[in-house]
């Protein structure tokens, strides 16, 4: 477990990203230890997270846990953090009375008083306290399905949606239900991180991102990887490092020690799409770094590792929305 992979990445020059874990009284202990281990692993990755617990105690004292054993080494609420933090608000065991409490009421009012509000990540019923603290008026949400309502009444303006693992809207998400935490947790891995390393995360903790039929579309480092074929995601591993390699279906086979025949079965099983559109994708999604960061179309072609830019244009096609042009950055 934790061994560093080969792709881990590396950011020697990158300054630290400071994740805060705000922990109310009887906080659902896998709101926090799911997201919390996601981090971790990244941070044990390569990525440059240094987190925290804290929550409205005095110096010293434990936590209260929705299964009963407190949790100590908190620290109490900072009187600021930095603007480039995350906030993760942990949620609470009960219905939306169980909010409302001394602790959770201090964590409002502590929100409320972070100015600028930094990067907030809410998982399941810790949306409750951040729309007391009305930072979810006028914003797309959720919550555990069964404070859907709770939350429209405490938070009248806001758009509250429900059926949906997470909802991003701006610097603000929320997620659903206890293991919705840990989806959440990789997609901000994948944001403020790599992809790539939210994929390393995934498989370490042998969870991939699931969505809603209406959320917005994977990554397409993180496509197609909701399964446990092992071979299968040792050829997409290779894939996902160098997909500007002009791969053949006969040596991807012998990374996966199986015939092409039985790799192009057990691929389109577990991915749902065929190698070719597997690494068709990876190879748009690094044309499209390419042309973000000013690059020529002739340029992110040849860094894709796809030849011509009427080659690009005819994947892009297939496999992306509007032109190559479009997603230049002049």
């Amino acid at each position: 477990m934790d061994a560093l992979p080969a792709s881990a990445v590396s950011m020697p020059c990158s300054p630290a990203i400071d994740v805060w874990f705000v922990l109310p009284p009887g906080v659902v202990l896998l709101d926090f230890a799911g997201a919390a281990e996601a981090f971790r692993i990244a941070a044990r990755f390569g990525a440059p997270f240094r987190l925290h617990t804290t929550a409205a105690i005095e110096p010293g004292q434990a936590v209260d846990t929705s299964i009963g054993p407190g949790l100590s080494g908190v620290e109490p609420l900072p009187e600021r953090v930095g603007p480039g933090a995350l906030l993760v608000v942990c949620g609470v065991a009960g219905d939306a009375a169980t909010h409302d409490t001394r602790g959770t009421r201090a964590i409002t009012s502590w929100l409320r008083r972070l100015a600028p509000l930094p990067r907030l990540a809410c998982v399941c019923s810790g949306a409750l306290i951040a729309a007391r603290a009305g930072l979810l008026e006028g914003r797309r949400c959720t919550t555990h399905h069964t404070l859907v309502e709770a939350l429209r009444e405490i938070a009248p303006h806001a758009e509250v949606l429900d059926s949906r693992v997470f909802v991003e809207d701006g610097h603000i998400c929320t997620s659903a239900g206890i293991t919705a935490g840990i989806d959440l947790a990789l997609h901000l891995i994948a944001q403020m991180a790599s992809p790539r390393l939210s994929v390393e995360v995934a498989r370490e903790m042998v969870v991939y991102l699931r969505r809603a039929p209406d959320d917005p579309a994977l990554s397409p480092w993180l496509e197609g990887r909701n399964h446990m074929d092992a071979r299968v995601h040792h050829v997409q591993d290779a894939l996902a490092r160098a997909p500007e390699r002009a791969w053949t279906l006969a040596q991807l086979a012998g990374l996966g020690h199986m015939s092409v025949r039985t790799l192009t079965r057990r691929f389109r099983d577990a991915a749902g799409m065929s190698v070719h559109d597997y690494h068709a994708r990876l190879r748009v999604a690094v044309a499209r770094q390419a042309l973000a960061n000013g690059n020529s179309v002739e340029a992110a072609a040849e860094r894709a590792g796809i030849g011509s830019p009427r080659h690009l244009r005819r994947l892009w096609k297939n496999h992306a929305e509007a032109t190559p042009g479009a997603h230049r950055r002049i």
